[in-house]
Protein backbone atom coordinates (compact mmCIF):
# COMPACT_ATOMS: atom_id res chain seq x y z
CA UNK A 1 0.00 0.00 0.00
CA UNK A 2 2.75 2.75 1.10
CA UNK A 3 4.31 1.44 -2.74
CA UNK A 4 1.19 2.80 -4.19
CA UNK A 5 0.52 5.98 -2.11
CA UNK A 6 4.39 6.68 -2.86
CA UNK A 7 3.77 6.25 -6.44
CA UNK A 8 1.29 8.38 -6.51
CA UNK A 9 3.39 11.09 -5.39
CA UNK A 10 6.03 10.72 -8.09
CA UNK A 11 2.89 10.80 -10.66
CA UNK A 12 1.88 14.06 -9.94
CA UNK A 13 3.98 17.37 -11.78
CA UNK A 14 4.84 19.32 -8.77
CA UNK A 15 6.25 22.34 -9.89
CA UNK A 16 3.90 22.48 -12.94
CA UNK A 17 1.39 22.70 -10.16
CA UNK A 18 2.38 25.42 -8.81
CA UNK A 19 3.50 24.65 -5.95
CA UNK A 20 6.36 26.60 -4.15
CA UNK A 21 9.52 24.78 -2.89
CA UNK A 22 9.79 27.61 -0.39
CA UNK A 23 6.07 26.56 0.98
CA UNK A 24 7.06 23.03 0.81
CA UNK A 25 9.95 23.87 3.11
CA UNK A 26 8.26 25.86 5.89
CA UNK A 27 5.51 22.66 5.93
CA UNK A 28 8.46 19.81 6.42
CA UNK A 29 9.68 22.05 9.37
CA UNK A 30 6.70 22.93 11.29
CA UNK A 31 5.91 18.76 10.31
CA UNK A 32 8.77 18.08 12.20
CA UNK A 33 8.09 20.08 15.11
CA UNK A 34 4.57 19.11 15.43
CA UNK A 35 6.00 15.28 15.07
CA UNK A 36 8.59 16.72 17.89
CA UNK A 37 5.88 17.72 20.17
CA UNK A 38 3.92 14.37 20.24
CA UNK A 39 7.52 12.54 20.16
CA UNK A 40 8.44 14.87 23.61
CA UNK A 41 4.70 13.92 25.85
CA UNK A 42 4.68 10.66 24.60
CA UNK A 43 3.82 8.04 27.60
CA UNK A 44 6.12 5.61 25.92
CA UNK A 45 8.55 6.79 22.93
CA UNK A 46 10.41 3.63 22.64
CA UNK A 47 7.22 1.62 21.76
CA UNK A 48 6.36 4.23 19.20
CA UNK A 49 5.32 2.79 15.34
CA UNK A 50 7.36 4.84 13.38
CA UNK A 51 6.02 2.70 10.39
CA UNK A 52 2.14 3.37 11.39
CA UNK A 53 3.59 7.26 11.89
CA UNK A 54 5.19 7.42 8.10
CA UNK A 55 2.42 5.82 6.64
CA UNK A 56 -0.90 7.88 8.61
CA UNK A 57 1.60 11.32 7.38
CA UNK A 58 1.67 9.46 3.87
CA UNK A 59 -1.79 9.43 3.36
CA UNK A 60 -2.70 12.56 4.57
CA UNK A 61 -0.01 13.85 2.04
CA UNK A 62 -1.82 11.91 -0.66
CA UNK A 63 -5.43 13.27 -0.05
CA UNK A 64 -4.17 16.64 0.05
CA UNK A 65 -2.44 16.90 -3.00
CA UNK A 66 -5.20 14.90 -4.45
CA UNK A 67 -8.07 17.26 -3.33
CA UNK A 68 -5.92 20.41 -3.98
CA UNK A 69 -3.93 19.27 -7.08
CA UNK A 70 -5.55 16.53 -8.85
CA UNK A 71 -8.39 17.51 -10.99
CA UNK A 72 -10.90 14.79 -11.01
CA UNK A 73 -10.98 14.23 -7.38
CA UNK A 74 -11.22 17.87 -6.62
CA UNK A 75 -13.98 17.78 -9.00
CA UNK A 76 -15.25 14.74 -6.88
CA UNK A 77 -15.43 17.16 -3.88
CA UNK A 78 -16.75 20.16 -6.01
CA UNK A 79 -19.70 17.71 -6.06
CA UNK A 80 -19.88 16.67 -2.96
CA UNK A 81 -19.79 20.22 -1.70
CA UNK A 82 -22.85 20.99 -4.11
CA UNK A 83 -24.73 18.04 -2.32
CA UNK A 84 -24.20 19.46 0.71
CA UNK A 85 -25.02 22.91 -0.06
CA UNK A 86 -27.86 21.89 -1.76
CA UNK A 87 -29.06 19.22 1.39
CA UNK A 88 -28.45 23.28 3.48
CA UNK A 89 -30.91 24.98 1.13
CA UNK A 90 -33.86 22.50 2.49
CA UNK A 91 -33.08 23.71 5.84
CA UNK A 92 -34.28 27.07 4.78
CA UNK A 93 -37.58 25.67 3.70
CA UNK A 94 -38.47 25.11 7.19
CA UNK A 95 -36.84 27.86 8.27
CA UNK A 96 -39.19 29.98 6.25
CA UNK A 97 -42.29 28.18 7.45
CA UNK A 98 -41.61 28.17 10.80
CA UNK A 99 -40.24 31.95 10.97
CA UNK A 100 -42.24 33.71 8.35
CA UNK A 101 -43.02 36.25 10.69
CA UNK A 102 -39.71 37.12 12.14
CA UNK A 103 -37.57 37.49 8.83
CA UNK A 104 -37.93 39.05 5.64
CA UNK A 105 -36.35 36.72 3.15
CA UNK A 106 -32.33 36.42 3.35
CA UNK A 107 -30.68 37.89 6.53
CA UNK A 108 -30.48 41.19 7.15
CA UNK A 109 -28.53 41.10 10.44
CA UNK A 110 -25.81 38.56 11.87
CA UNK A 111 -28.11 37.88 14.59
CA UNK A 112 -30.64 37.00 12.40
CA UNK A 113 -29.16 34.95 10.39
CA UNK A 114 -27.52 33.33 12.96
CA UNK A 115 -30.38 32.15 14.99
CA UNK A 116 -32.96 31.29 12.11
CA UNK A 117 -30.17 30.34 9.19
CA UNK A 118 -27.34 28.49 10.74
CA UNK A 119 -29.07 27.14 14.25
CA UNK A 120 -31.77 25.17 12.35
CA UNK A 121 -28.96 23.25 9.85
CA UNK A 122 -28.12 21.40 13.05
CA UNK A 123 -31.32 20.09 13.98
CA UNK A 124 -31.77 19.38 10.18
CA UNK A 125 -28.22 17.65 10.23
CA UNK A 126 -28.76 15.75 13.19
CA UNK A 127 -32.51 14.46 11.92
CA UNK A 128 -30.97 13.36 8.62
CA UNK A 129 -27.76 11.90 10.05
CA UNK A 130 -30.58 9.53 12.60
CA UNK A 131 -32.58 8.72 9.67
CA UNK A 132 -29.06 7.30 7.78
CA UNK A 133 -28.08 5.86 10.64
CA UNK A 134 -31.55 3.80 11.21
CA UNK A 135 -31.45 2.34 7.72
CA UNK A 136 -27.63 1.52 7.76
CA UNK A 137 -26.32 3.46 5.17
CA UNK A 138 -23.88 5.41 7.10
CA UNK A 139 -22.63 2.27 9.49
CA UNK A 140 -21.92 0.94 5.41
CA UNK A 141 -20.28 4.27 4.61
CA UNK A 142 -18.21 4.11 7.68
CA UNK A 143 -17.10 0.33 7.39
CA UNK A 144 -15.72 1.10 4.16
CA UNK A 145 -13.68 3.92 5.36
CA UNK A 146 -12.51 1.72 8.47
CA UNK A 147 -11.39 -1.12 6.23
CA UNK A 148 -9.10 1.04 4.30
CA UNK A 149 -6.99 2.25 7.33
CA UNK A 150 -6.80 -1.06 8.86
CA UNK A 151 -5.36 -2.28 5.80
CA UNK A 152 -2.87 0.73 5.79
CA UNK A 153 -2.24 1.59 9.37
CA UNK A 154 -2.51 -2.01 11.13
CA UNK A 155 -5.10 -0.63 13.34
CA UNK A 156 -7.43 -2.67 15.25
CA UNK A 157 -10.99 -2.59 14.21
CA UNK A 158 -11.97 -1.15 16.83
CA UNK A 159 -9.88 2.09 16.57
CA UNK A 160 -10.60 1.83 12.76
CA UNK A 161 -14.04 2.04 13.02
CA UNK A 162 -14.12 5.02 15.53
CA UNK A 163 -11.43 6.24 13.10
CA UNK A 164 -13.84 6.39 10.43
CA UNK A 165 -17.32 7.16 12.23
CA UNK A 166 -15.66 10.66 13.45
CA UNK A 167 -15.58 11.89 9.59
CA UNK A 168 -19.39 12.01 10.30
CA UNK A 169 -20.66 11.76 13.80
CA UNK A 170 -19.68 13.77 16.93
CA UNK A 171 -17.37 12.83 19.86
CA UNK A 172 -19.84 11.05 21.82
CA UNK A 173 -22.03 9.43 18.72
CA UNK A 174 -19.01 7.81 17.45
CA UNK A 175 -18.39 5.41 20.93
CA UNK A 176 -22.24 3.95 19.81
CA UNK A 177 -20.63 2.48 16.61
CA UNK A 178 -18.12 0.32 19.18
CA UNK A 179 -19.89 -0.48 22.30
CA UNK A 180 -19.56 -3.55 21.98
CA UNK A 181 -15.64 -3.28 22.42
CA UNK A 182 -15.32 -0.31 24.43
CA UNK A 183 -15.10 -1.94 28.14
CA UNK A 184 -12.57 -4.41 26.90
CA UNK A 185 -9.97 -1.50 24.74
CA UNK A 186 -6.48 -0.83 25.06
CA UNK A 187 -5.12 2.14 26.89
CA UNK A 188 -4.04 3.36 23.29
CA UNK A 189 -7.14 2.22 21.47
CA UNK A 190 -9.17 4.34 24.03
CA UNK A 191 -6.70 7.24 23.35
CA UNK A 192 -7.20 6.71 19.76
CA UNK A 193 -10.84 7.31 20.03
CA UNK A 194 -10.81 9.76 22.24
CA UNK A 195 -8.26 11.93 20.24
CA UNK A 196 -9.90 11.42 16.92
CA UNK A 197 -13.31 12.90 18.75
CA UNK A 198 -11.21 15.56 19.13
CA UNK A 199 -9.81 16.07 16.48
CA UNK A 200 -13.53 16.22 14.02
CA UNK A 201 -16.08 17.49 13.73
CA UNK A 202 -19.95 16.34 13.44
CA UNK A 203 -21.87 16.87 10.22
CA UNK A 204 -24.34 19.09 11.98
CA UNK A 205 -21.80 21.78 13.08
CA UNK A 206 -20.24 21.62 9.65
CA UNK A 207 -23.31 22.99 7.90
CA UNK A 208 -23.57 25.67 10.47
CA UNK A 209 -19.55 26.59 9.28
CA UNK A 210 -20.45 27.17 5.69
CA UNK A 211 -22.98 29.15 6.82
CA UNK A 212 -20.49 31.12 8.80
CA UNK A 213 -17.71 31.44 5.52
CA UNK A 214 -19.68 31.20 2.80
CA UNK A 215 -22.33 33.71 3.67
CA UNK A 216 -25.19 33.72 1.22
CA UNK A 217 -22.75 33.38 -2.08
CA UNK A 218 -22.96 29.82 -3.33
CA UNK A 219 -20.30 29.59 -5.00
CA UNK A 220 -17.99 30.34 -1.36
CA UNK A 221 -20.37 28.41 0.29
CA UNK A 222 -19.32 25.31 -2.35
CA UNK A 223 -15.67 25.76 -1.93
CA UNK A 224 -15.67 26.24 1.82
CA UNK A 225 -17.78 22.94 2.21
CA UNK A 226 -14.72 21.23 0.19
CA UNK A 227 -12.46 22.10 2.60
CA UNK A 228 -14.66 21.28 5.56
CA UNK A 229 -15.33 18.03 4.54
CA UNK A 230 -11.86 17.65 3.16
CA UNK A 231 -10.57 18.51 6.81
CA UNK A 232 -12.73 16.03 8.23
CA UNK A 233 -11.55 13.34 6.20
CA UNK A 234 -7.54 14.30 6.41
CA UNK A 235 -8.08 14.74 10.26
CA UNK A 236 -9.33 10.68 10.84
CA UNK A 237 -5.56 9.03 9.89
CA UNK A 238 -4.10 12.76 11.48
CA UNK A 239 -5.75 11.33 14.49
CA UNK A 240 -4.51 8.16 14.47
CA UNK A 241 -0.62 9.70 13.72
CA UNK A 242 -1.15 11.92 16.71
CA UNK A 243 -2.48 9.39 19.06
CA UNK A 244 0.08 6.49 18.64
CA UNK A 245 2.81 9.33 19.10
CA UNK A 246 1.05 9.71 22.27
CA UNK A 247 0.24 6.51 23.71
CA UNK A 248 1.71 3.67 21.40
CA UNK A 249 -0.05 0.54 21.28
CA UNK A 250 1.93 -1.86 23.44
CA UNK A 251 -0.93 -4.60 24.24
CA UNK A 252 -2.62 -7.58 21.89
CA UNK A 253 -5.54 -6.16 20.26
CA UNK A 254 -9.09 -7.38 18.95
CA UNK A 255 -9.08 -7.59 14.98
CA UNK A 256 -12.71 -7.71 14.63
CA UNK A 257 -14.50 -5.40 12.75
CA UNK A 258 -18.22 -5.61 13.17
CA UNK A 259 -20.69 -2.19 14.13
CA UNK A 260 -22.82 -2.12 16.84
CA UNK A 261 -26.61 -3.00 15.42
CA UNK A 262 -28.01 -0.24 18.39
CA UNK A 263 -30.89 0.95 16.93
CA UNK A 264 -31.36 5.12 16.73
CA UNK A 265 -35.25 4.04 16.93
CA UNK A 266 -37.68 1.43 16.28
CA UNK A 267 -38.70 2.96 12.71
CA UNK A 268 -38.19 5.67 10.72
CA UNK A 269 -40.24 8.40 11.87
CA UNK A 270 -38.72 7.83 15.61
CA UNK A 271 -35.20 7.89 14.25
CA UNK A 272 -36.28 11.35 12.70
CA UNK A 273 -37.48 12.36 16.24
CA UNK A 274 -34.94 11.42 18.13
CA UNK A 275 -32.62 13.11 15.68
CA UNK A 276 -34.66 16.12 15.81
CA UNK A 277 -35.07 16.38 19.70
CA UNK A 278 -30.91 15.51 20.22
CA UNK A 279 -30.53 18.42 16.98
CA UNK A 280 -32.55 20.80 19.40
CA UNK A 281 -30.32 19.65 22.58
CA UNK A 282 -27.18 20.72 20.20
CA UNK A 283 -28.64 23.48 18.92
CA UNK A 284 -29.40 25.27 21.92
CA UNK A 285 -26.36 23.93 23.33
CA UNK A 286 -24.57 25.97 20.50
CA UNK A 287 -26.39 29.03 20.78
CA UNK A 288 -25.66 29.27 24.59
CA UNK A 289 -22.31 28.69 24.72
CA UNK A 290 -21.90 31.39 21.72
CA UNK A 291 -23.96 33.76 23.96
CA UNK A 292 -21.93 33.08 26.89
CA UNK A 293 -18.24 32.77 25.54
CA UNK A 294 -19.13 36.00 23.74
CA UNK A 295 -20.18 38.08 27.12
CA UNK A 296 -16.98 36.38 28.89
CA UNK A 297 -15.03 37.84 26.02
CA UNK A 298 -16.34 41.42 25.93
CA UNK A 299 -16.20 40.88 29.88
CA UNK A 300 -12.77 39.80 29.17
CA UNK A 301 -11.60 42.84 27.34
CA UNK A 302 -13.31 46.04 29.45
CA UNK A 303 -11.33 44.79 32.16
CA UNK A 304 -8.03 44.47 29.92
CA UNK A 305 -8.62 47.77 27.55
CA UNK A 306 -10.92 49.93 29.29
CA UNK A 307 -9.43 49.56 32.96
CA UNK A 308 -5.50 47.72 32.49
CA UNK A 309 -4.87 48.87 29.04
CA UNK A 310 -6.06 52.43 29.51
CA UNK A 311 -4.86 53.01 33.20
CA UNK A 312 -1.71 51.77 32.33
CA UNK A 313 -0.67 53.13 28.71
CA UNK A 314 -0.42 49.99 27.09
CA UNK A 315 -3.67 50.78 24.56
CA UNK A 316 -1.51 53.28 22.54
CA UNK A 317 1.74 51.52 22.81
CA UNK A 318 -0.21 48.30 21.53
CA UNK A 319 -2.29 50.22 18.86
CA UNK A 320 0.51 51.37 17.65
CA UNK A 321 2.57 48.85 16.68
CA UNK A 322 0.48 46.02 16.61
CA UNK A 323 -2.75 45.63 14.23
CA UNK A 324 -4.97 45.66 17.53
CA UNK A 325 -6.42 48.46 19.48
CA UNK A 326 -5.35 48.10 22.52
CA UNK A 327 -5.02 45.10 25.50
CA UNK A 328 -7.49 42.67 24.69
CA UNK A 329 -8.28 38.84 24.99
CA UNK A 330 -7.49 38.40 20.97
CA UNK A 331 -4.21 40.67 21.31
CA UNK A 332 -3.30 38.06 24.03
CA UNK A 333 -4.08 34.72 22.54
CA UNK A 334 -2.85 36.07 18.67
CA UNK A 335 1.06 37.11 19.81
CA UNK A 336 0.99 33.65 22.28
CA UNK A 337 0.05 31.16 19.39
CA UNK A 338 1.28 33.30 16.66
CA UNK A 339 4.74 31.87 16.64
CA UNK A 340 3.05 28.12 15.82
CA UNK A 341 1.24 29.94 12.75
CA UNK A 342 4.06 30.90 11.35
CA UNK A 343 6.03 27.38 12.52
CA UNK A 344 3.30 25.85 10.00
CA UNK A 345 3.89 27.85 7.26
CA UNK A 346 1.11 30.64 7.23
CA UNK A 347 1.83 33.92 5.87
CA UNK A 348 3.92 36.48 8.44
CA UNK A 349 1.44 39.18 7.63
CA UNK A 350 -1.26 36.85 8.82
CA UNK A 351 0.13 34.73 11.55
CA UNK A 352 -1.47 36.60 14.76
CA UNK A 353 -4.49 36.21 13.19
CA UNK A 354 -4.44 32.80 12.95
CA UNK A 355 -3.16 32.28 15.69
CA UNK A 356 -6.14 34.56 17.58
CA UNK A 357 -8.30 32.06 15.77
CA UNK A 358 -5.75 29.08 17.34
CA UNK A 359 -5.68 30.45 20.56
CA UNK A 360 -9.78 31.03 20.60
CA UNK A 361 -10.86 27.61 19.39
CA UNK A 362 -8.43 25.76 22.34
CA UNK A 363 -9.32 28.10 25.30
CA UNK A 364 -13.18 28.56 24.20
CA UNK A 365 -14.37 26.33 21.07
CA UNK A 366 -13.86 26.11 17.65
CA UNK A 367 -18.06 27.50 17.05
CA UNK A 368 -16.39 30.78 18.30
CA UNK A 369 -13.06 30.43 16.26
CA UNK A 370 -14.72 30.19 13.15
CA UNK A 371 -18.15 32.63 13.65
CA UNK A 372 -14.52 35.43 13.99
CA UNK A 373 -12.94 33.82 11.10
CA UNK A 374 -16.03 34.46 9.02
CA UNK A 375 -16.15 37.92 10.50
CA UNK A 376 -12.22 38.54 9.43
CA UNK A 377 -13.21 36.92 6.24
CA UNK A 378 -15.55 39.22 5.18
CA UNK A 379 -14.00 41.93 7.21
CA UNK A 380 -11.23 41.64 4.14
CA UNK A 381 -8.39 41.16 6.81
CA UNK A 382 -6.40 38.44 5.82
CA UNK A 383 -3.76 39.83 3.01
CA UNK A 384 -2.93 36.06 1.68
CA UNK A 385 -5.96 33.46 1.41
CA UNK A 386 -3.54 30.88 1.77
CA UNK A 387 -4.29 32.09 5.54
CA UNK A 388 -7.93 31.93 5.60
CA UNK A 389 -7.50 28.34 3.75
CA UNK A 390 -5.16 26.97 6.55
CA UNK A 391 -7.37 28.48 9.21
CA UNK A 392 -10.05 26.51 7.84
CA UNK A 393 -8.47 23.54 8.52
CA UNK A 394 -7.04 24.60 11.92
CA UNK A 395 -10.42 25.04 13.33
CA UNK A 396 -11.73 21.71 11.91
CA UNK A 397 -11.88 19.79 15.58
CA UNK A 398 -13.20 19.66 18.60
CA UNK A 399 -10.00 20.27 20.45
CA UNK A 400 -10.50 22.68 23.65
CA UNK A 401 -10.65 22.29 27.30
CA UNK A 402 -14.78 21.84 27.31
CA UNK A 403 -14.60 18.39 25.39
CA UNK A 404 -12.61 17.04 27.98
CA UNK A 405 -15.31 17.36 30.05
CA UNK A 406 -18.15 15.92 27.51
CA UNK A 407 -15.95 13.02 26.43
CA UNK A 408 -15.64 11.81 30.14
CA UNK A 409 -19.12 12.62 30.66
CA UNK A 410 -20.31 11.35 27.41
CA UNK A 411 -17.97 7.75 26.81
CA UNK A 412 -17.82 7.45 30.89
CA UNK A 413 -22.07 6.73 30.24
CA UNK A 414 -21.13 3.77 28.31
CA UNK A 415 -18.17 2.71 30.52
CA UNK A 416 -18.36 4.11 33.78
CA UNK A 417 -15.44 1.77 35.37
CA UNK A 418 -13.36 3.35 32.64
CA UNK A 419 -13.76 7.08 33.58
CA UNK A 420 -10.55 6.70 35.51
CA UNK A 421 -8.81 6.20 31.95
CA UNK A 422 -10.80 8.53 30.18
CA UNK A 423 -9.82 11.59 32.78
CA UNK A 424 -5.65 10.44 32.88
CA UNK A 425 -5.95 10.56 28.56
CA UNK A 426 -8.24 14.12 28.66
CA UNK A 427 -5.21 16.10 28.13
CA UNK A 428 -3.14 14.28 26.16
CA UNK A 429 -6.32 14.05 23.53
CA UNK A 430 -6.80 17.75 23.72
CA UNK A 431 -3.01 17.34 22.49
CA UNK A 432 -3.60 15.12 20.46
CA UNK A 433 -6.24 16.61 18.41
CA UNK A 434 -5.04 19.61 18.37
CA UNK A 435 -1.67 18.45 16.40
CA UNK A 436 -4.35 15.69 14.12
CA UNK A 437 -5.80 19.47 13.01
CA UNK A 438 -2.73 21.09 12.76
CA UNK A 439 -1.20 18.06 10.74
CA UNK A 440 -3.88 18.92 8.15
CA UNK A 441 -3.22 22.63 7.78
CA UNK A 442 0.44 22.45 7.74
CA UNK A 443 0.40 19.67 4.73
CA UNK A 444 -2.79 21.35 3.08
CA UNK A 445 -0.46 25.03 3.40
CA UNK A 446 2.80 23.21 1.64
CA UNK A 447 0.66 23.24 -1.59
CA UNK A 448 -1.03 26.41 -1.58
CA UNK A 449 0.16 29.17 -3.77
Amino acid sequence: MTNILSHFLLSIPLMDAGISLIGIGRGLIGMAVLVGIGFLFSSDRKSIDWKLIGTGLLIQLVLALAILKVEWVQTGFDAVGQGFVKLISFTDFGTDFLFSSFVTGSSEAAVISFAFRILPTIVFFSALTSLLYYIGLLQKVVYVFAWLMKKTMNLSGAESLAAAGNIFLGQTESPFLIKPYLAKMTKSEIMCLMTGGMATIAGGVLAAYIGFLGGDDPAQQVLFAKHLLAASVMSAPAAVVAAKLLVPEKEKFNESMEISKDKMGANVLEAISNGTTDGVKLAVNVGAMLLVFTAFVYMGNWILRDLIGATTGLNEIIAANTGFDGLSFQFLVGYAFAPIAWLMGVPTEDIFLVGQLLGEKTILNEFYAYKTLGEMKFGGMFVHEKSMIMATYILCGFSNFASIGIQIGGIGTLIPNRKGLLSKLGMRALLGGTLACLFTAVLVGMFLG
